[in-house]
């Protein structure tokens, strides 16, 4: 998932009869645009560049296996059933497993925010002392006083967030993208030897156990978010020629803009002195050092730190705001949470996440190795999101066969063949979420799994049956009568 990634759809009442399909209005080339958009990051480039050239292959087959399927089948869903993923599941499977797929992709973000914000706090360090990179009280501290400060902005009901994700792409991920490769290249091109080999033999990865595997993991929460710009395909004047084409296009500039600057860092940062938060300033530093203009490195940072901060924004307010109004039609949350304030916002989610939040923080505190933290918590915002994936997918082969007469804009081919590959895909990705990567050979293994297997239960299964077993029928009466003075 990007830093730029849009928030979620927001499910709403449908208007027009499923299927119908809308005026064209959108080219294709611009749905590829905007899905490259909510979808590329330069934050990953880190986690993969420690395999150097095996990064192409780790991009690669996800890409395939996942992005593709996933791109493909949500298309299908969204130009026949309008209301996101929670109609989707809710029409294929049950009511109940649509509330676990929209709470999963709320409940993934508990994690995503503190990973986020540890990558800006590594970020930032690089303008005040790079040696506060690897200091976890410090990444504590600052991804307590963003994320507040965010919820205070979102709080506002502010506009202007809305436009600061759209800057994302350009400001945080084509330029520095783009300057990154650049140096790179100019780098090699004199002459100086790669910190990773770059020959042939090195196209795949080192095969040293199922750990030498296990960072592909985190690519599947990289490619997150094709199921949002699905929405769009009705808006296309040849649904069925048209999107598979700019999914391609998409995918292929997607792939550009992970594996390029992924390479460009392999080539000036050793594995092995890597910071997985810090890994793309270590690179424009070493560039920049090199080439005697190491002044540029505080305006690289601002640049990253810019876009990150816009992406977080953008997603405060975005899966809370589709899980509150799932909540207050069906009565899933009790009415605290699903109060509004003033401006509309839903407060007391936002603060009530916060505060689990910033106990999460604490444990950059704990931990001595910030990369670990942030590794450990990527995987879990990767586990607890790809349950949204199998219910999706899952959800898809039931409907296909259910109801085949219902109007699709789009039907994607070999449907059900796409949908075996993405679930095979998506489950084994959860398992070897479990296997710690080859950089915690020193740490305890049962630890490793039980503090991922924890996250993943408690938040992502045990916290939704809770709210399923323990809700009360006034607090559906409750969601849609309480605070109507400040509903939007």
């Amino acid at each position: 998932m990007s830093t730029t990634d849009v928030p979620s759809e927001i499910p709403r009442p449908q208007t027009k009869a499923a299927g119908q399909v809308a005026a064209p209005t959108m080219k294709w080339v611009t749905l590829a645009l905007m899905t490259t958009s909510s979808v590329a990051s330069l934050r990953s480039a880190p986690t993969m560049a420690v395999y150097g050239l095996a990064c192409v292959f780790l991009y690669i087959v996800p890409a395939i296996v996942f992005l593709l399927p996933t791109a493909l089948v949500s298309a299908e869903l969204a130009s026949g059933w309008s209301g996101g993923v929670y109609r989707w599941v809710s029409e294929g499977l049950s009511k109940p497993l649509g509330f676990l797929a929209v709470w999963c992709q709320f409940a993934m973000t508990i994690f995503y925010y503190p990973s986020l914000l540890a990558y800006v706090a590594s970020t930032i360090a690089y303008v005040i002392d790079p040696s506060l990179a690897s200091d976890g009280l410090y990444t504590a501290i600052v991804i307590m006083v963003l994320y507040w400060t965010g919820v205070w902005v979102s709080s506002r009901g502010t506009k202007a967030v809305a436009g600061l994700s759209s800057w994302g792409l350009v400001i945080g991920t084509l330029v520095p993208g783009t300057i990154l490769v650049g140096l790179g290249l100019v780098f090699l091109g004199q002459g100086n030897a790669s910190a990773a080999p770059m020959g042939a033999s090195h196209l795949f990865p080192q095969w040293t156990g199922l750990a030498s595997l296990v960072l592909i993991v985190n690519n599947f929460l990289s490619y997150s978010g094709m199921e949002m710009n699905a929405v769009h395909v009705s808006s296309l004047r040849n649904p069925a020629r048209e999107y598979p084409r700019s999914m391609f296009l998409a995918m292929a500039l997607v792939l550009l803009i992970f594996i390029l600057p992924a390479l460009a860092i392999s080539w000036v940062v050793p594995s092995d002195q890597l910071s997985l938060t810090a890994g793309v300033m270590q690179a424009f530093d070493a560039f920049f050092s090199y080439f005697h203009v190491g002044w540029l490195t505080p305006i690289a940072a601002v640049m990253l730190v810019a876009a990150a901060l816009g992406g977080m924004l953008t997603w405060l307010a975005g899966p809370s705001k589709g899980l509150l109004l799932i909540s207050r039609e069906e009565g899933y949350l009790p009415p605290f949470l699903q109060k509004l304030n003033k401006n509309g916002i839903q407060q007391n989610i936002l603060v009530t996440q916060g505060v689990v939040t910033t106990a999460i923080a604490l444990m950059y505190a704990l931990i001595p190795d910030v990369s670990s933290a942030y590794w450990i918590f990527s995987v879990i915002t990767t586990q607890v999101y790809l349950i949204v994936y199998l219910l999706m997918f899952a959800a898809a082969i039931r409907l296909r066969r259910t109801q085949p007469d219902h109007p699709r804009g789009y039907r994607a081919p070999a449907l059900t063949l796409l949908c075996v590959v993405g679930l095979v895909a998506s489950l084994a990705a959860l398992v070897i979420g479990f296997v710690p990567s080859s950089q915690f050979g020193g740490s305890s293994v049962w630890t490793y799994i039980g503090i991922i297997g924890g996250g993943l239960v408690v938040l992502g299964l045990l916290i939704p049956w809770l709210f399923l077993r323990l809700r009360k029928p006034n607090w559906r009466t409750a969601a849609a009568t309480a605070d109507e003075g400040s509903a939007v």
